[in-house]
């Protein structure tokens, strides 16, 4: 990613987690309505200690006549001391506590109830913007080309995917109460404050400069360090992906120390990060505590003097400091709010670096289907080349010219790093050639719709890919509702129905992890078989024995060489022997063709195929 892109994701990205908010439009409302009624409830709850406290200690005399009601703090109070004596009078002073004790408990029961309400309204939400960011993920993720992947980490990816957005959930999506009912919670007790007394309010105003400041300093210091943190992270799960898939050759070389070191170097780090994080984010609910209750002494010792002045009564003096005393918890909150959005900010990032990635593979609007092979596949003029990690150019595949008629068997041969892999990576568009054309049928592949076009390649590698499935289920990968007969019919092919019957449960056996439970050439059977019963009109093998022992290459190469009856074939060959009968062999070196013909034609030039072919021959 560049630098804009970043800077974008990283100031804005909490606002484009917040923008999944969207999709809720009914329970947001409903939220924020619950929200604000559990604040009105609990406020109400409160207010009602002032009458209490008057009828029980007469802290004020009650007016002589009725005043006038009006909507300030003094003539209100006024209006209400008037008919709390009069309904102690007439009802005795056990009944008023009785029904102010009554008043009480309703709203209690009504804050409580409310507030379930706001939180109920709230898990879809929450849940909600979890799933559509993991589906976003995900899907970004199987479109993205892959040589987006080839310079990352992929424990970075898988880190980013698990723990970046358990972080989005736990310092995001989580707060999301607190960003609704603290703020509502902090304006109602803040103007209930300011009706009772401005002149006390005020006062508690001049310790809010400093929290800021300091708060927002607190908080870039915590996104900051959460960044490094979540890197950290990535390396880690890195270490551990590569671990587990080269155990074998960390202990055949003994560097089990070398590792273990290595390792724990980067979890040093880590640990070291977040430390610093959670000391950060630990600070600002004390730190505002702290202020609030400075600015409680201030209001104490100055309220205090205003009720011996007889500016203030007493009852209220008292309701104002229990206000402000809950008005501190939902400050608190909203600051460890704040500072867990200024975290998860850094997660945030993360995320999005790779949902806003270049996707370069990207499909026309107006993209025909492919819905046969009936003449060509031609190359003209195509150059490949990748960025290096100092920003230069390096060429795979330089101005390639090449056609391929419908039906032959084409072989790829040349010394490693020729550049045979991503010639035949560019025709499904894995990957798009940096200049030049691929045309299947006079039709340039970037106008075919993608998914139509690979539905006519099938694709056997030397990496044999299989799924933790069954070994129907990793068949018909791709293909759905497929009777078991086909699957059976595809794995005859293959050679593979005789081994597969031999297992405990069939094609309902379970491969395992990548295959773990099947042997090399049991797996690559099992992939060419998928790729006959997809039944590919052209097809690509990538060095698909060369992985093998000799007993292997032979049950593999004669399925193969069933696979390739009546199909237009690219093979990329690493054993010259197997394509010795190949209708026309390409030879390429340093991303060129060289020199192009049959076996024969080959052998009787001196050339790169003839070195090649007698340097195995000598092998």
């Amino acid at each position: 990613m560049g630098k804009k892109s970043d800077t974008r994701t990283g100031k804005h990205a909490i606002l484009r987690v917040f923008k999944y908010l969207r999709h809720y439009p009914k329970e947001i409302v409903l939220n924020i309505l619950f929200n604000l009624l559990s604040v009105v409830f609990n406020l109400f709850s409160f207010v009602l200690i002032v009458p209490v406290i008057e009828l029980f200690f007469g802290m004020s005399e009650p007016p002589a006549t009725e005043p006038a009601l009006a909507f300030n703090q003094s003539a209100l109070t006024e209006w209400a001391m008037y008919h709390i004596y009069a309904f102690k009078e007439s009802a005795g002073l056990w009944s008023c506590l009785l029904t102010f004790a009554g008043g009480y408990l309703a709203c209690s029961l009504l804050y409580n109830l409310t507030r379930y309400l706001g939180l109920f309204f709230l898990s879809p939400i929450r849940n909600g913007v979890l799933q559509r960011l993991r589906d976003d993920i995900y899907h970004k993720i199987t479109i993205l080309p892959i040589s987006y992947f080839s310079g990352k980490k992929k424990g970075d990816i898988i880190s980013r995917m698990s723990s970046d957005l358990a972080d989005i959930e736990w310092s995001v999506v989580s707060t999301m109460q607190s960003l609704v009912k603290d703020p509502i919670n902090v304006v109602v007790f803040a103007a209930t404050l300011i009706f009772i007394s401005p002149r006390l309010f005020l006062l508690f105003l001049v310790v809010l400069p400093p929290a800021v400041f300091l708060i927002s300093k607190i908080g870039k210091s915590l996104k900051r360090n959460s960044l490094k943190g979540q890197e950290k992270l990535g390396e880690m799960m890195s270490a551990y992906k590569e671990s587990l898939d080269n155990l074998e050759v960390i202990k055949a070389y003994r560097r089990e120390a070398y590792r273990q070191e290595k390792y724990e170097g980067v979890n040093r780090d880590y640990s070291r990060r977040m430390m610093r994080v959670a000391r950060r984010r630990e600070a600002g609910s004390p730190l505002s505590e702290v202020l609030g209750t400075f600015g409680l002494a201030f209001i104490l010792v100055l309220g205090g003097n205003a009720v011996l002045g007889g500016e203030i009564q007493a009852s209220v003096f008292i309701l104002f400091v229990i206000i402000f005393a809950r008005l501190i918890p939902p400050v608190q909150a909203i600051v460890k709010a704040y500072s867990s959005l200024q975290k998860g900010s850094a997660s945030a990032a993360r995320i999005f670096e790779i949902l806003d990635a270049d996707e370069r593979i990207i499909e026309k609007p107006d993209a025909f289907k492919l819905t046969a092979f009936n003449d060509t596949i031609s190359y003209h003029d195509v150059s490949f080349a990748y960025d290096s990690n100092d920003g230069k150019q390096i060429f795979v595949l330089d101005h390639l010219n090449l056609t391929i008629p419908k039906g032959l068997k084409v072989a790829v041969v040349g010394p490693s790093g020729a550049g045979k892999t991503t010639l035949a990576d560019l025709l499904p568009r894995f990957y798009d050639p940096t200049s030049g054309v691929i045309t299947i049928d006079g039709t340039d592949i970037r106008e075919l719709n993608i998914d139509s076009l690979r539905r006519n390649i099938g694709v056997v590698s030397q990496s044999c890919i299989l799924f933790n499935d069954t070994v129907a289920n990793n068949i018909s990968f791709g293909l759905k509702g497929v009777p078991l007969e086909k699957i059976q019919e595809a794995a005859r092919i293959a050679d593979a129905d005789s081994f597969i019957m031999q297992m405990e449960q069939g094609y309902e056996t379970p491969v395992g992890d990548h295959g773990s439970a099947l042997s090399g050439g049991q797996r690559q059977r099992i992939s060419i078989a998928r790729a006959v019963l997809r039944n590919p009109p052209i097809l690509i093998l990538d060095e698909a024995t060369s992985a093998l022992d000799n007993e292997s290459q032979q049950a593999v190469q004669t399925a193969l060489d069933t696979l390739m009856l009546g199909r237009t074939t690219i093979v990329i060959a690493h054993r010259l022997s197997t394509i010795e009968n190949a209708d026309m062999i390409v030879v390429m070196d340093h991303g060129k063709i060289v020199q192009q013909g049959t076996h024969a034609e080959l052998i009787a030039r001196d050339g790169l195929y003839k070195s090649l072919v007698e340097m195995q021959n000598f092998k």
